[in-house]
């Protein structure tokens, strides 16, 4: 069993102010569909914004979607969406001390944070902008009145099309990390047979866990800078930095998708492009 998991925007999707190469995400669709993988999208968007980037660029439906930052986990089979209620009964036994409800009132009046839009919340997710340029006292703020309280996470990432700072407070059973590997547990497969591609701040839980991991080569300066001290830390990690020039590809986006996942030996570049 070989799993491909990667994350959305500016990873998988071509959404960013780099150039894209045209012909990576038909690539993409033809190498995972004609090979015995199992395609999983682990991202913040929820299912309808999921929805929307599967019409929008072209890319194929997952087998598996790991949305919300990993909160939620559907199944898409014979074209129909299935919730994972094991998933939800999961993540309660193992952080009941979580209180989506108790870390918004304990942040309440912090200056340079605000709530997130109601669809991009829910009961495992109480997400923030942040101004960028004020997130070290936000974020000191933020340890004082909610860190080790609420059996959470904390996630701080930096849109840097936008300009946002992002803050997620999640159930520490209930990552982008964690719902992965109750993915590759569920399908039977081996952390070594996993590989996670990913570009931005929240993707490093995932990219450091053991699984094998590939930054595409637009990934944010700060995660690769993070990733590099952590391969420092903890030789035994494998991380994949893509670079371009793989069967004529940029290694941008999806084409570092591409790149990484034929390094690992999860797909073959043996379908015509």
């Amino acid at each position: 069993m070989k799993i491909l998991a990667t994350d959305l925007d500016r990873t998988l999707l071509p959404n960013g102010s780099w150039k894209a190469d045209d012909e990576a995400i038909d690539l993409f669709n033809t190498l995972t569909k004609n090979q015995d993988v199992v395609v999983v999208y682990v991202t913040g968007r929820n299912l309808a914004l999921t929805e929307n980037a599967i019409k929008e660029y072209g890319v194929r439906y997952p087998d598996v979607l790991c949305g919300d930052v990993g909160t939620s986990i559907r199944k898409y089979e014979h074209g129909e969406w299935t919730f994972d209620d094991g998933w939800i009964a999961h993540v309660r036994r193992a952080s009941p001390g979580w209180n989506a409800a108790a870390i918004r009132d304990a942040l309440a009046d912090i200056e340079g944070m605000r709530e997130q839009e109601s669809e991009h919340l829910n009961p495992f997710k109480q997400s923030y902008y942040v101004e960028h340029d004020k997130n070290d006292a936000v974020l000191k703020q933020v340890d004082e009145r909610v860190k080790g309280r609420f059996d959470e996470v904390i996630i701080y990432s930096y849109d840097s099309q936008d300009g946002k700072g992002l803050l997620d407070f999640l159930p520490a059973s209930a990552t982008k990390q964690t719902a992965l590997e109750y993915v590759a547990e569920e399908f039977g497969a081996a952390r070594e047979d996993v590989v996670f591609c990913g570009d931005s701040g929240n993707d490093i839980f995932p990219l450091t866990a053991g699984f094998r991991g590939v930054l595409v080569r637009n990934a944010d300066a700060q995660l690769v800078e993070n990733i590099s001290k952590a391969m420092q830390q903890d030789p035994g990690l494998k991380i994949y930095f893509a670079k371009g020039g793989f069967r004529g590809l940029n290694g941008y986006y999806t084409s570092g998708v591409i790149e990484g996942a034929c390094h690992y030996g999860i797909l073959e570049a043996t379908s015509q492009r």
